[in-house]
């Protein structure tokens, strides 16, 4: 075994590691009692079985843990000293008589509950016997409550009394430890970043390839272990493959489901690598549907955002489910689980009408308490699918104004951006958009240069006109960042500056500061992908010319798709002469009149209201301020007209309400 483990990891031939006697120990007792040998490293001060104090020593000395704290790269080095009696805590590692399972339960409770290292300490020396299992558990709560940033809070925890006192005895028990309890102890030594050729995490991983050999580990431990060597290794690890052969010979029909999720998360690490384990997935994604309705929170949470980091757009089934069943947890997801959930839905395009009704009841308890990004990732969510809720816009809109200075730059964009993107003012607005001109007037260069022109740009939308900031923005300096963002500004990019070049111009005459140079102009808002223009509805569009060539006698009467000099795009223009008669679309002089027709689909307006989004609303404005007179033909009007005969009549009443029609 040994051998092998040198040549799967090469570097361990720079080290020299001791032999450790696996012979009987020899162990002393002050009161010179006969010991039983299945006791371990204690300071209990008795015997197991007979009360007997007693301590092991091998053959390589005493020895106990200590540490040398590095933290780039974030791993701590260990080493083997002398372990007094005096400084070992007061508790046993048991193997032979192990823990009842409402004792192991009742200790995993207390941990769960306790913030600190201390109080999983103090916790541990109340307890004098305990498991494997529950002496890693006790681990992973200190990486829990210590680990920030892929580092320790407080490195010296390491160097505590009770945590050298398991190590040591993880260390010198490996091969006796139980499979669960062998794989969870190096996950846990990970988490508290150990160094990968301690002693301590030697012996482990050498153990862990005896027991992943023999071939009888379970899915869930198979998991644990591939999670360790995933730290320990990287995804291209020898020890991680064989892992996932192992999985891959199981049946994910007969897997629970906390087995599924163990698998999903070991696979999310992983990445899939290109399509490697599609058929695995495939197989889990059939599985999972059938449980879906029994999963927790924390487990619907988890497979959203596996799904995510694995790319899997043919789950769509297993992600409608999901969102299903993510209804019923909304108001106890936690902060963390509720933003990966939305993250899910807005990657793979989908909102459930139930959800945003649960949306609905849970934003308004939670806007003034939850974390910054969690309330930042409900706005972007229903901004992104276009779902305007006036009950969650105001709740956010009235957090906004009393939490604003805790968010970061791109959380005060995220927010308003949704407000911008879907056109809608909140009753509290003037106090929203004095909020949002104080942190730019504070904070303006903590913003990047895209938070920055995103934010601006969502202002005019809603008409706001950011006119102190616009000439910051029109700046060569500001320009430049840009540039620097990117070697080529995007169109979508220079589209918004263009926009808001024209706002200033049309909405805002007072503005005598710089202007934007033509160089940085578009001609068209409407472009393929980020456009500032929605394409008119096909369908709908060739349904009003039908009915605009039987109103108007000709083709020639109306242009369609025509661009204006201010580069917004006219689904329909019709001209008119002074005394109101109809001029063809190629006439240029004695033009008195024109008219712009929007042909507005449904992608034009919000997805649960007849409201227009922000980028048709300011349109149409600017349209008016341009001279148009801008006829709307919204799709829900349209879609009612049964008949030719209809269709006419109401395109007369909307172009001429006030002319008698004649009959072609």
């Amino acid at each position: 075994m040994a051998l092998k483990l040198v040549h799967r990891f090469p570097q361990l031939s720079h080290f020299r590691i001791q032999r450790i006697s696996v012979g009987p120990a020899r162990l002393l007792s002050t009161s010179r009692q006969s010991l039983c040998v299945a006791c371990l490293c204690t300071s209990a001060g008795r015997c197991i079985r007979r009360q007997g104090c007693l301590r092991l020593q091998s053959n390589c000395g005493i020895r106990s843990l200590t540490t040398t704290i590095v933290r780039e790269p974030s791993f701590v080095a260990s080493s083997s000293v002398g372990l007094h009696r005096d400084s070992v805590p007061r508790f046993q590692l048991t193997l032979l008589h192990r823990p009842t399972a409402a004792e192991e339960q009742g200790f995993q409770q207390r941990l769960g509950i306790c913030s600190s290292s201390r109080q999983v300490f103090k916790l541990l020396h109340s307890v004098e016997i305990i498991s494997d299992t529950m002496a890693a558990a006790a681990l992973h709560r200190v990486a829990e409550v210590e680990q920030e940033d892929n580092a320790l809070r407080d490195p010296t925890v390491l160097e505590k009394d009770t945590v050298r006192a398991l190590c040591f005895q993880l260390e010198q028990d490996s091969a006796r430890l139980t499979d669960g309890g062998l794989v969870s102890a190096l996950l846990a030594c990970t988490r508290l970043y150990l160094d990968p050729w301690s002693k301590l995490m030697v012996r482990l991983v050498s153990e862990s390839q005896t027991r992943l050999d023999r071939g009888q580990m379970s899915v869930d431990e198979l998991c644990t272990l591939g999670q360790a060597m995933l730290a320990i290794e990287g995804p291209g690890g020898v020890m991680l493959e064989q892992v996932m052969e192992e999985i891959q010979r199981q049946k994910p029909a007969q897997w629970s489901l906390a087995e599924l999720v163990a698998v999903y998360k070991l696979l999310q690490g992983i990445l899939g690598e290109d399509g490697k384990y599609r058929d695995l997935l495939n197989a889990m994604h059939t599985h999972t549907m059938t449980v879906t309705s029994r999963m927790a929170p924390a487990a619907v949470s988890g497979l959203l955002s596996a799904l995510v980091t694995l790319n899997q757009t043919q789950a769509m089934p297993l992600v409608i489910s999901l969102c299903k069943q993510a209804v019923r947890h909304v108001p106890y997801f936690t902060d963390e689980e509720l933003t990966d959930v939305l993250g899910a839905l807005m990657h793979f395009g989908h909102s459930d009408h139930y959800f945003v009704k649960a949306m609905e009841k849970y934003v308004p308890t939670m806007a003034f308490t939850s974390h910054p990004e969690t309330v930042s990732k409900v706005m972007q969510f229903f901004g992104r699918r276009n779902i305007l809720s006036p009950t969650v816009f105001d709740a956010v809109a009235e957090s906004f104004v009393y939490r604003a200075d805790d968010y970061s730059s791109s959380q005060v964009a995220q927010q308003i951006v949704a407000f911008g993107k879907l056109g809608y003012l909140p009753p509290n607005a003037g106090q929203v958009f004095g909020k949002v001109e104080t942190i730019l007037r504070t904070r303006f260069s903590h913003f990047q240069p895209r938070t920055l022109l995103n934010l601006l740009h969502a202002c005019i939308l809603v008409k706001r006109f950011p006119v102190n900031f616009v000439s910051k923005v029109f700046s060569s300096y500001f320009l430049q960042q840009l540039q620097e963002e990117d070697t080529i500004i995007e169109r979508s990019v220079l589209a918004q500056l263009t926009q808001i070049y024209i706002t200033v111009k049309l909405e805002c005459p007072s503005y005598e500061g710089p202007r934007l140079l033509p160089k940085y102009r578009v001609k068209s808002f409407l472009t393929s992908g980020r456009s500032l223009e929605t394409p008119v509805d096909p369908h709908l569009y060739n349904s009003v010319k039908a009915g605009l060539v039987d109103l108007l006698g000709d083709r020639q009467y109306f242009g369609s798709k025509v661009l204006t000099p201010y580069c917004y795009t006219l689904d329909v223009e019709i001209k008119l002469d002074e005394e109101g008669c109809v001029l063809p679309a190629s006439h240029v002089d004695e033009v008195y009149k024109r008219i712009a027709l929007c042909i507005d689909g449904q992608k034009r307006f919000t997805t649960n209201k007849r409201q227009l989004l922000g980028k048709e609303a300011i349109k149409q404005r600017h349209l008016r301020l341009l001279g148009y007179e801008v006829v709307q033909i919204p799709y829900y009007e349209f879609e009612k007209l049964q008949n030719k005969s209809s269709v006419v009549d109401y395109l007369h009443q909307k172009l001429f309400p006030h002319t008698y029609r004649l009959s072609w």
